[in-house]
């Protein structure tokens, strides 16, 4: 393997970080306070409101449910709009945050779902008001399913940013494209797939890691 390709792996481990990290923080932005919402509006929860909840899980569900690598076609132009390009590490950040804020969204409401209702009665019992029971109690003890969760979506976006190399997003996606098919270099092909497993892998032990330690305090 030549050192201008050793160079163009490094520089696509790096891109893959950048897009990964920012798509991840602003997926979160807007995804907890969505996943929040579901949780509290549904059916027998503090806030509950059918007609929001139907229309909040609709759009959740439709966005989820789009192939990524169709759901990065389509947001071409509004990628565009955004960030004047359509094409590199910037541009393909935009296509991950909105492909990631519903899988957010619904693993925050599961998160919170799973706790304890007891919980949830002995803060109203105390006339807490559900915006503060769910601020500083049900958000509290969901926190170790929330930093486990939290991992499986970064990796989930690791794992999307490989496909934004399809339509020039950078990163490793784009190198193993470029000179692992395009140009039939198995070794490239090979090593950026195997970088991709390993930083999946140790993103999701991280989580794990957090999670436990959470749940022992």
């Amino acid at each position: 393997m030549s050192e201008y390709i050793k160079e163009a792996i490094l520089t696509g481990i790096l891109e893959t970080f950048e897009m990964t990290l920012f798509a991840s923080l602003f997926s979160y932005i807007i995804g907890l306070p969505l996943g929040v919402i579901l949780y509290a509006t549904s059916r027998g929860r503090l806030m509950q409101n059918n007609a929001v909840n139907m229309i909040l899980g609709a759009v959740v569900n439709i966005t989820r449910s789009l192939p990524f690598l169709i759901l990065l076609v389509l947001l071409i132009p509004f990628t565009r709009l955004i960030v004047g390009k359509s094409i590199g590490t910037a541009a393909a950040i935009v296509p991950l945050t909105i492909g990631a804020i519903p899988i957010v969204a619904r693993m925050v409401e599961s998160s919170l779902n799973e706790v304890d209702p007891g919980i949830i009665e002995a803060a109203s019992s105390m006339g807490a008001s559900p915006v503060y029971t769910i601020i500083h109690f049900i958000i509290p003890e969901a926190m170790p399913s929330l930093l486990q969760g939290g991992a499986i979506n970064v990796a989930t976006v690791l794992g999307y940013s490989a496909m934004a190399g399809v339509i020039g997003g950078g990163g490793l996606g784009a190198i193993a494209l470029q000179y692992g098919y395009y140009r039939y270099q198995k070794e490239v092909l090979w090593t950026t797939v195997a970088l991709l497993v390993v930083m999946v892998m140790l993103i999701q032990e991280f989580g794990i890691f957090l999670s436990k330690r959470k749940r022992r305090t």
